[in-house]
């Protein structure tokens, strides 16, 4: 299944409006080796402040510019920054501004989900390369927008997917590509997330002072402000974020797809609900499994909170299931388990196969890092193909998830025509391809 099979007609996008200036798609200059690297980021509550942190571990990447709709956490980093450098960014609560900002060579996209899209496509058009966070997109049709700017305007944009920058999923990868597995027919990933626990019901409250409560909403549908849609626990709602699924699932099926060189299913379920803390705050559903089928395999997602004795003894993970043996991989390292002998499969015997050293992963490697550095690598090298996770490669796990989101939703199996880049007849299905932009702003247009 080619990819642009998969991303065609995908959705059609609406005119879009930005605040930058006609000069920005030329304003940007080539950043040289010997340059220094200038970045700015927006949304630096949670994993944008965790980038930035790694991005500036190189000597060579100066912080200019921090934009945040919140000034409570503005302040909060400029005082966190006091540590790290000695120049003081300038500060923004209108991301377009900041993209207006001529200094600023890239930019970290950190924002909640329903944001990344309209932000990405505005920075890569104002002439910026581009680290977003996972997963890319909210939709369907936005992850695909996304591939497509990058593609016309040939800006640098990896995808927060750092996993892919690891050496030992990489070793991982190897394997499964290698054929010593034998035929894998199916593939487990999963998160278990014992820390998870019920988020507390609240009433409806007033807009923190300091905080741009409508800019924060932006294209979502408008609603009174309540703290458990805020900063973090936005990941639990449906207007903002697709819950577990999206949140670790993203991660984990990048990982499994990309080893099986998959990319498009034929079919997906799924089955769960909110059957650990059903009366808890939260929309997404706290257990979930879902079934997609693919040409030569089976990929099962699963996950549950408050629990974390997941499969294999693993809170999170992938397996690759083969007839020889079994690869299975978390971020602690990874192991092969072979297939015990069984009665006329002498083939399939564990003599046959060679053993593979188990490895676990060094406390002290930061794979996070890896990706940054990566990232910046590219764009000095002004080379889209030197990144660990290209924003159209990084799209397929994101793409992924979100059909996983959509099976559940529709509570029906949902089968994926490549052509017409829809659900064929399932009308429902279709209806939550592309998302309705609300108070006033309108999906990018490429």
């Amino acid at each position: 299944m080619k990819r642009r099979s998969f991303i065609k007609g995908a959705g059609a996008a609406l005119a879009g409006s930005v605040l930058i200036g006609p000069q920005a798609l030329t304003q940007t200059k080539i950043v040289s080796q010997n340059d220094k690297f200038n970045i700015g980021v927006i949304g630096c509550n949670g994993m944008g402040w965790s980038n930035t942190n790694s991005f500036l571990k190189m000597a060579d990447v100066d912080l200019v510019a921090i934009c945040d709709v919140d000034n409570n956490v503005i302040k909060k980093r400029l005082t966190d920054y006091k540590s790290l450098r000695k120049n003081i960014p300038q500060t923004y609560t209108d991301y377009r501004s900041l993209l207006n900002n001529r200094d600023i060579d890239a930019v970290i996209i950190g924002t909640p989900d329903h944001w990344h899209c309209k932000m990405m496509i505005d920075a890569v058009k104002a002439g910026k390369h581009v680290y977003v966070e996972k997963p890319i997109a909210n939709s369907i049709t936005e992850c695909n927008l996304m591939v497509a700017a990058q593609e016309k305007t040939g800006k640098i944009v990896q995808a927060g997917q750092w996993q892919r920058s690891g050496p030992h999923y990489k070793k991982a990868i190897e394997i499964v590509r290698s054929g010593v597995l034998g035929k894998i027919r199916l593939v487990k990933v999963w998160a278990y997330q014992g820390w998870m626990k019920p988020v507390p019901v609240l009433q409806d409250a007033a807009v923190p002072e300091g905080v741009d409560y409508n800019f924060w909403l932006g294209p979502a549908p408008k609603r009174p402000f309540n703290a458990n849609r805020f900063h973090f626990n936005f990941r639990w709602f449906w207007d903002y974020a697709g819950g577990l699924m999206t949140d670790w699932g993203v991660h984990e099926i990048d990982i499994a797809l990309y080893a099986m060189e998959a990319e498009a299913p034929i079919s997906v379920m799924a089955s769960g609900g909110k059957l650990a803390y059903p009366d808890d705050a939260s929309e997404t559903p706290d257990t979930l499994q879902a079934i997609f089928q693919y040409k030569d395999f089976n990929m099962l997602w699963e996950h549950a909170t408050g629990i974390d004795n997941g499969p294999y003894g693993r809170r999170e993970g992938i397996a690759f299931i083969g007839n020889n043996g079994t690869l299975v991989v978390d971020r602690g390292g990874y192991e092969v388990v072979t297939e015990r002998q069984a009665n006329g499969y002498s083939n399939w015997t564990a003599d046959k196969m060679k053993p593979i050293e188990a490895y676990k992963k060094p406390e002290e490697l930061n794979y996070l890092d890896l990706h940054t550095q990566n990232f910046v690598a590219a764009v000095k090298k002004n080379d889209q193909t030197f990144l660990n996770t290209p924003i159209r490669s990084g799209s397929v796990a994101a793409i992924n998830a979100q059909m996983g989101n959509i099976a559940y939703k529709t509570a029906s199996k949902i089968f994926w025509d490549p052509k017409k880049g829809n659900f064929g007849d399932h009308a429902d299905a279709n209806k939550l391809i592309t998302p309705q932009y609300h108070n006033g702003w309108e999906m990018p247009v490429v």
